[in-house]
């Protein structure tokens, strides 16, 4: 009996844990409400005033970029801006021949007169951070604009987000991400689905009661004294970007969310691109827990409101690692609960699921009926969106997990970059790729057995209980009996 109810209190913690964070999700829902209601006042540079306009760097920190650095130079170059306030760094760690054809870009746009640097390093050191940390240096901009090589900003970008820096407090203006390829896969789909959540419940939500955000990485602009005053950029942890974001916000410094601003840029569209980005995200998001969860509760001048959704928010991915723990433990949970009658009441526990669920599930209709629309034909196709999405999302759990692991217990590893396809439309395609690695990883290899373990859990139903069955989990199993199956055969079958 001592291994049933250690299964029993492993299993209650995580699904409390989940709940937890649905419901700061919800919590995020009602701040998201009271938001469109408020008129924005924001103090605004008038850039047509050329004394009020600053001086704006634009970093392009950019590897092993070969199919995407033409599009991303011959858009940067039309945004609208004063010339002779801007200057663009080009901050080039490549490795293979897309260094030459950049150089070669870079020098006929220098021939225009567009003030353009193309600046390389003679090591990686610090991956990303130390690209943007040495382009710092000799960045002559009093505001750094920063854009992945997949983003392609719309020309009046800088005209819309500079202004705010007229504020003297605001550290960080970060816009919303669009999605150029959004429809090419049911992969493309659901992470434009999640992504979409993010940057409407969850960045809104948090910004406009003072909450912690993050700067996404990209598609944002920093103020050069707020990095410096933060600390700068630092390569320890996986994702820089939420490291500086949380120190800068230890130093007082506002950021300004504007997600009517959108951003395109290029979903992955094969798994295990999809897969690289997840583990790079997650394990960072660990990282930052592990870096910054303390200083945030034990700062005395951040309310108990915002300790609560920041601590939340650094263990984000870390909701992976609690829902593998339940769907893991969840097939035996169903013969202890069939076995032994005098446990039935902790099976309480499990309704903790369900509305979490079911926050979720209002929490993302809410962004999705504001973007599509509502009515019965808008609510079946998110329904179907949603549970698309949820079971993949199941799916990646272990993947994930892992790299969680790994965030929490120290363990380092390098910046591994997304590669980028240049696709756009279905006639496009990606099999050529150079940057796509054929290796199949034991963790496939594991998805596959979990594949056939929740298959188990699915037939269990059918024979538990004096074989007179027990369907409560059986929903659950087949989302996860789908989920790891989409993602051990697209890692298996959708390689080049």
């Amino acid at each position: 009996m001592v291994l049933e109810y250690l299964i029993i209190a492993i299993y209650s913690l995580a699904l409390v844990l989940i709940f937890m964070y649905a419901l700061a999700q919800l919590n995020l829902l009602f701040n998201y409400r009271s938001a469109q209601k408020k008129k924005d006042t924001s103090p605004k540079f008038d850039l047509k005033n050329i004394n009020e306009v600053p001086y704006v760097t634009i970093q392009l920190p950019v590897y092993n970029e070969m199919y995407v650095m033409e599009r991303l130079l011959n858009n940067i170059v039309t945004l609208e801006y004063p010339r002779e306030k801007l200057e663009i760094q080009v901050l080039d760690d490549s490795t293979d021949q897309s260094v030459e054809t950049t150089k070669a870009q870079i020098k006929k746009l220098q021939k225009t007169g567009i003030n353009i640097q193309h600046i390389q390093r003679t090591n990686r050191e610090g991956f990303k951070a130390g690209a943007l940390k040495e382009g710092l240096e000799i960045a002559k901009g009093e505001c750094i604009a920063i854009f992945d090589a997949d983003f392609l900003p719309q020309k009046n970008w800088l005209l819309e987000t500079i202004p705010y820096f007229k504020n003297n407090e605001i550290g960080v203006v970060q816009t919303r991400w669009g999605h150029i390829n959004r429809n090419y896969s049911t992969l493309t789909k659901i992470q434009a689905f999640a992504l979409d959540a993010h940057f409407t419940l969850e960045q809104v939500g948090r910004n406009t009661k003072g909450h912690f955000i993050n700067f996404n990485g990209t598609a944002g602009v920093w103020r050069k004294e707020c990095i410096l005053d933060a600390g700068n950029w630092e390569g320890d942890t996986l994702t820089e970007d939420l490291d500086l974001s949380y120190r800068a916000q230890l130093k007082k410094w506002k950021f300004k969310y504007l997600e009517h601003v959108k951003t395109p840029a290029e979903l992955p569209v094969i798994i295990s691109a999809a897969r690289s980005q997840q583990f790079r995200w997650n394990k960072g998001g660990a990282e930052n827990f592990q870096k910054m969860a303390k200083r945030v509760l034990l700062d005395k001048d951040i309310s108990l409101k915002t300790k609560i959704h920041s601590v939340l928010h650094l263990l984000n991915s870390s909701m992976f690692l609690m829902i593998l723990i339940v769907a893991i433990l969840s097939i035996p949970m169903l013969y202890i609960k069939n076995e032994h009658p005098h446990l039935k009441s902790y099976f309480y526990m499990i309704s903790f699921f369900i509305v979490s669920s079911i926050i979720f599930f209002i929490c993302y209709w809410y962004m999705f009926k504001k973007s599509y629309g509502g009515g019965v034909k808008s609510f079946l196709k998110y329904t179907g969106t949603f549970f698309t999405f949820f079971s993949i999302a199941l799916g990646f759990s272990f993947h994930n997990s892992i790299a969680v692991l790994e965030g929490h217990f120290g363990k380092k590893s390098d910046f591994i970059r997304t590669p980028k396809f240049n696709i756009k439309t279905l006639k496009d395609t990606w099999k050529k790729n150079k940057y796509i690695h054929n290796k199949i990883s034991i963790n496939t290899i594991i998805e596959g057995i979990m594949t056939f373990y929740f298959a188990f859990g699915m037939y269990s139903a059918f024979v538990v209980g004096n074989q007179e069955g027990d369907f409560g989990l059986f929903p659950f199993h087949l989302m996860l009996f789908l989920g790891f199956g989409y993602v051990f055969w697209k890692s298996i079958f959708s390689r080049a």
